[in-house]
């Protein structure tokens, strides 16, 4: 096929290269420090608005106030005997001894009550130790105090909790969880393609752009952590390298198919490559452009840990499109055609094309158009019906697959010691006012106890115990109730705060969040397919099927999450994170579509212009979205339950969409919506509509 395109110089591949290496020889060490500047803490995730958060930077802000508290509980079925009582007494010494107070702080300590206490039905003993932050981090301590107390009599069993064991055996779940997600990652888009080339060498290709695409926004985090304080939890982190192998591949699959594509009709290779950029770089530039603008609209949300994912997730989909639309072709072209050995395509005058499974589908759907659309939405509305099922908030003591000591310490600790089963709630409060916040307190519906504690540098503290379990409804209206209590005694500037407390602010804050972020997403992915498509009705119609496969791929995951894995609750941060990516990504492939649908309604018109688009793009769009969901369900091997919903969620929606609502729903709704689709560009005037094809079987073509 002849063509007018001037191939570029036979040194512009090798200067791209070249520029790439230089990058990359400043980023990819940058890339492995990422982990140094991510955190986990409460009062990073939290906006400076919230109570919680006060506390806790009050906390940080006051000599001995920020210490770890773990709890050591011990119990005996039949009753603690007299050993068993010297133990705990021997336990308690020693590790008194081992970490002692720190000291110099202004005040003194109050303490009312033993320090070593036992349970009234004489089956259990516990005592709280406070370390300072200067013995290291809990995740460092919790290990060694649990050795510590392993020396005891047979049947004394031992469970060490608190906030602090449960921070440390949250922080063990994250160790190592970057290398393990970036290595299995690699592990799965490699599988996934060799076995879509089903060549020795090709699968190599974008396997290393990929890497180098994701160590580079590694970098770049790093380098807005630095300069603009963005928080990075580990979730983000493990997203992150989600993210860019799962675009990046989704890149390169379209790429080569329409470099493979032009090969056929240019003998040139530099030819080829500007032909298959022409066509593919538009909707893989929409596509991102879709992503990234989702992604910036985290920016609103007031939850540190949910926006701070807006420049984070951002910057790994950018990085990743550079990449594959200048390192990937340079690399393509500098290898030639022998890269696709074995199948090496071949150029030639006259390309013969024949049916393929797509052509038949479209076929099908064309001759039956009405069935496909209601039998489509039919599967996604019964899938829908699970949104019935238990969608509350998951406790963060069920956040964890395999329950670790400090939450099974919960349980042994409320069932012997039901005035202290809940985690403590911190009030500060002005010294003069400590006495009477503790007596408004202490009448407080749903307070099992309240202890006075240290006055220092100008604040007194308060211990609260409630007498509901940890993280559920009733105790969240004990702290609502302690709020508006205290606040009521002016002059007091009592705050409220603790574990529980956070997680009730991080629940509202995340709700206030979806409220403002979905519908921003939601604009302003409208306005990019308007801005792509010129229409009003094909954007209109792209974004009803995805938000339908979004409830769809929400309600059938709440099914197997409640029936199947028996999780307890949906964390608060999935829905949203969901939605986005879901919406973000759903949308890349109905542009991946659309856009190559309304390239040939050009020629062709509307019916035989989506179902040649249908018979182009299927292929490699449905390798594209296995590879996505793949890389989605990575986090399921992890040990988190949010990891797990958001991973699972992510990937079953990616393959819904890709499957049914691209495959079968768009294109029986355009065929059955006509040109007005394309509504009110000239394609939707019948004036400028083409004239078909006389045979639909010379549209359901396949290479």
């Amino acid at each position: 096929m002849s063509s007018n395109v001037k191939p570029p110089g036979r040194w512009v591949p090798w200067l791209v290269i070249g520029l790439w290496m230089t990058l990359a020889a400043v980023m990819v060490p940058l890339s492995g420090k990422l982990s140094s500047v991510t955190t986990d803490k409460a009062v990073d995730a939290l906006p400076a608005s919230a109570e919680s958060t006060k506390v806790a930077m009050l906390e940080e802000s006051l000599p001995g106030a920020e210490d770890n508290t773990f709890v050591f509980v011990y119990h005996r079925a039949g009753g603690l005997t007299y050993a068993d009582r010297a133990t705990v007494e021997r336990h308690y010494d020693t590790l008194a001894k081992r970490y002692p107070p720190t000291t110099g702080t202004a005040g003194e300590e109050d303490d009312d009550g033993p320090s070593i206490r036992p349970s009234t039905n004489g089956q259990a003993m516990m005592f709280t130790l406070d370390l300072s932050t200067t013995y290291g981090p809990p995740e460092e301590l919790v290990g060694p105090l649990r050795d510590a107390a392993k020396d005891r009599p047979t049947g004394l069993e031992l469970a060490v909790t608190g906030p602090a064991a449960v921070d440390g055996d949250l922080d063990a779940v994250f160790d190592g969880i970057d290398l393990q997600v970036f290595l299995t990652t690699v592990i799965v888009v490699t599988v996934l393609l060799v076995l879509t080339y089903r060549s020795p060498v090709l699968w190599f290709v974008p396997l290393v752009v990929v890497g180098v695409a994701a160590l580079t926004s590694m970098a770049t985090v790093y380098l807005l952590v630095k300069g603009f304080g963005i928080v990075v939890d580990n979730q983000n982190s493990a997203l992150l390298t989600i993210l860019v192998f799962g675009v990046g591949t989704d890149y390169a699959l379209l790429l080569i198919a329409r470099y493979r594509e032009a090969l056929h009709h240019h003998e040139n290779v530099r030819v080829a490559m500007v032909h298959a950029l022409r066509g593919a770089a538009p909707a893989i530039v929409a596509s991102a452009a879709t992503v990234i603008a989702g992604l910036l609209c985290l920016l609103v949300a007031d939850l540190n840990s949910i926006s701070g994912l807006g420049p984070i997730g951002a910057a790994g989909i950018l990085c990743a499109l550079v990449a594959m639309l200048t390192l990937f072709p340079a690399v393509l072209v500098v290898l030639g055609r022998r890269i696709f050995w074995p199948a090496i395509p071949r150029f030639s005058t006259v390309v013969t094309e024949r049916p393929g499974l797509w052509g038949r589908l479209g076929a099908a759907i064309s001759r039956g158009r009405w069935v496909a659309t209601l039998g489509s939405f039919g599967v996604l509305g019964v899938l829908a019906i699970g949104l019935a099922g238990n969608t509350g908030a998951l406790r963060e003591q069920d956040q964890f697959l395999s329950a670790p000591e400090s939450v099974t310490g919960f349980t042994v600790l409320r069932q012997h010691f039901p005035e202290l089963g809940g985690q403590p709630i911190t009030i500060y409060t002005r010294p003069a006012y400590q006495k009477q916040i503790l007596d408004v307190v202490k009448r407080t519906p749903g307070v099992a106890q309240a202890e006075p504690g240290r006055t220092v540098q100008g604040w007194a503290d308060i211990s609260v115990f409630p007498t509901d379990a940890p993280d559920t409804l009733a105790e969240y209206d004990t702290i609502k109730r302690v709020r508006t209590a205290v606040h009521a005694v002016s002059g007091a500037e009592a705050i409220v705060g603790g574990p529980s407390a956070e997680n009730l602010d991080t629940e509202a804050t995340t709700g206030r969040d979806e409220k403002l972020v979905i519908p921003l997403v939601l604009a302003v992915v409208l306005i990019v397919l308007g801005l792509l498509l010129r229409a009003i009705v094909a954007p209109l119609i792209l974004m009803a099927t995805v938000i339908v496969s979004f409830a769809a791929a929400f309600g059938g995951s709440v099914f197997v999450f409640e029936t199947i894995l028996g999780f307890k609750g949906i964390d608060y941060s999935v829905p949203l994170l969901a939605f986005l990516f879901l919406v973000a990504l759903g949308v890349d492939y109905n542009i991946f579509l659309a856009s190559r649908a309304r390239e040939e309604t050009v020629r062709l018109g509307t019916r035989e212009g989506m179902l040649k688009a249908l018979s182009a793009t299927g292929g490699v769009i449905t390798s594209a979205g296995l590879v996505l969901a793949a890389t989605f369900a990575v986090l399921v091997s992890l040990p988190l339950v949010m990891l797990i919903e958001v991973g699972f969620l992510v990937a079953f929606g990616v393959l819904l969409d890709a499957l049914l609502v691209r495959s079968v729903l768009v294109p029986a709704l355009t065929l059955l919506i006509g040109r007005r689709m394309w509504w009110p560009s000239r394609l939707s005037r019948p004036a400028e509509r083409p004239q078909p094809l006389a045979d639909d079987k010379e549209l359901m073509v396949r290479r």
